[in-house]
């Protein structure tokens, strides 16, 4: 990217937030921080009335305003394709709010990128998960600004664990989506301790007036850490070409991580917290594949086919 590209990038940049650190601005396009600093000098000589203030970061005048941005064709797709992905995986108010934006979006396009996702619309679907649907009413929306305004949340929610519903206030931490679902984490009152809740269990909700004061671990610091409690094993397999074709999407949900071809082989990278179950799946493609790491994943599946010899037998 030239100089004159990356300023304008730039510019867009601080105009899609209220705040924009320079760290930020170095990642996103690979340079020192000394070279931000002189680029935000060049803007700032050209007309462009920026804020700054030691240790927080860049930001433009309220009155300030960029003209209508025209989008790359691969910009266009990029927020296509983020649309079809949404229309899956997102909640029902989600997608509609996207869909608006998305609208909005479409009417700056010129001619020929209209006309390109028009095109488009008829190569790209995805595929839905029929074990797997998220019937959450509660918006997403919603939930993102009692977040950031630190109310507390009244939620009426279903335990599947207990396959009961109780009553009881939270305290919103942040969000995060798996599997198709979404997920709250938050201090809960009742139980004096930090819970996952998901989305589309949460029969009610509503926003009290009162604020919490508790201060609680950043988000992120709040999901290494769950990480680093939840140990996960590292496991190597690799099961043979002729075989690998009926695996399905069995594998997603045993913690694939990634896979590679080698010789005949497919080898596959998971990360699991539950050696017990991956055995136990193993066991069902264990004639066609190899298990390279842990060995003692090899002991656990040896002793389970033992048992189940005896238990034949027996």
């Amino acid at each position: 990217m030239n100089r004159l590209d990356r300023l304008t990038a730039i510019l867009i940049q601080l105009q899609s937030k209220r705040i924009v650190k320079a760290q930020e601005i170095a990642e996103r396009f690979e340079i020192s921080l000394r070279t931000v600093y002189r680029d935000i000098r060049s803007l700032e000589l050209a007309g462009v009335p920026i804020t700054s203030e030691a240790g927080i970061g860049y930001a433009l005048m309220k009155e300030y305003r960029l003209p209508p941005v025209q989008f790359t064709k691969e910009e266009a797709v990029a927020f296509f394709t983020a649309d079809k992905i949404l229309a899956k995986l997102g909640t029902i108010q989600t997608r509609k709010d996207f869909e608006s934006g998305l609208y909005k979006i479409k009417s700056v396009l010129g001619y020929q990128e209209k006309e390109l996702l028009d095109d488009a619309n008829q190569y790209i679907s995805i595929v839905e998960n029929q074990y797997i649907e998220d019937t959450s009413t509660i918006k997403v929306s919603e939930v993102l600004q009692a977040i950031i305004d630190k109310n507390i949340l009244k939620i009426r929610y279903f335990s599947a664990q207990h396959y009961e519903e109780n009553s009881r206030n939270i305290e919103p931490i942040g969000l995060y989506n798996q599997s198709q679902y979404w997920y709250l984490i938050a201090w809960c009152q009742m139980r004096k301790d930090y819970r996952n809740f998901r989305l589309d269990r949460i029969r009610e909700m509503e926003k009290l007036s009162k604020r919490f004061d508790q201060k609680h671990p950043t988000f992120s610091s709040f999901l290494k850490q769950t990480a680093k409690e939840h140990l996960l094993t590292k496991i190597v397999i690799r099961i043979d070409k002729n075989a690998y074709r009926y695996l399905g999407n069995q594998h997603f949900y045993m913690g694939f991580v990634s896979e590679s071809q080698v010789d005949n082989q497919i080898e596959m990278t998971f990360l699991s917290s539950n050696l017990q179950g991956f055995s136990h799946w193993f066991m069902l493609i264990g004639k066609d594949a190899d298990i390279l790491e842990p060995v003692f994943l090899k002991e656990m599946v040896l002793e389970k086919l033992e048992n189940a010899k005896a238990r034949l037998h027996g």
